[in-house]
């Protein structure tokens, strides 16, 4: 029976572009992290949130825009920094080195949106576009894309080894198969980790 007839929305199942974004390099990231924290004020504030949320938590634009601080609460002190504002069958939390800068912007943020706080829809199409658009890093940079911010997570978290079917249910995707994609981006593992890995660990 169509999700129509039953008076439901069908739910969200996302897939990969057919045309996969193109990763940042780690040089290329660090620099973008760099530059915006050196910018002024709310610039400041919303490249953090563009980075952290892309590339920390692997968000979708339109999940990017959507954030509020409150999404991003903590529920132990020292503990992983969950983002509850998006729908995921896993836990989605933040990597550990986006983190810290997370929790600083959503303690800052509250009840408010992350990024572009002073607007008044939560989405239109053009919302980080626009802002790429009008700041742009350094010409040694790349411009900021919340697509390859989401893409640079995904293949650091194939590249730690990290199970496939848990790293697409982490990114909305509708199954693993979508990782094939970017599979040629993942370095092959030395002989010793390689023999790690399929060893396992031992019996205690």
């Amino acid at each position: 029976m169509a999700w129509s007839e039953r008076g439901e929305a069908a739910p969200a199942r996302m897939h990969a572009e057919a045309t996969p974004h193109q990763t940042y390099t780690a040089a290329e990231l660090a620099g973008l992290r760099h530059w915006a924290a050196h910018l002024p004020r709310q610039q400041r504030t919303d490249a953090l949130a563009l980075l952290g949320l892309g590339a920390g938590l692997g968000l979708t634009p339109r999940e990017v825009a959507a954030s509020r601080g409150l999404d991003l609460r903590r529920p132990r002190r020292g503990g992983p920094l969950p983002h509850k504002g998006a729908e995921r069958p896993v836990p989605l939390v933040a990597r550990a080195d986006w983190d810290p800068v997370l929790g600083e912007l959503a303690d800052r943020a509250g009840d408010g949106y992350l990024f572009r706080p002073r607007r008044t829809v939560e989405y239109s199409k053009n919302l980080i576009g626009s802002w790429s658009l009008l700041h742009r890093p350094p010409d040694n940079l790349p411009p900021m894309s919340v697509g390859r911010l989401r893409a640079t997570w995904i293949v650091e978290l194939m590249c730690a080894h990290i199970d496939h079917h848990l790293i697409a249910q982490a990114a909305g995707l509708a199954s693993s198969a979508s990782l094939a994609r970017w599979q040629h981006l993942v370095p092959p593992v030395d002989e010793a980790t390689a023999a790690r890995l399929l060893r396992g660990p031992e019996r205690r």
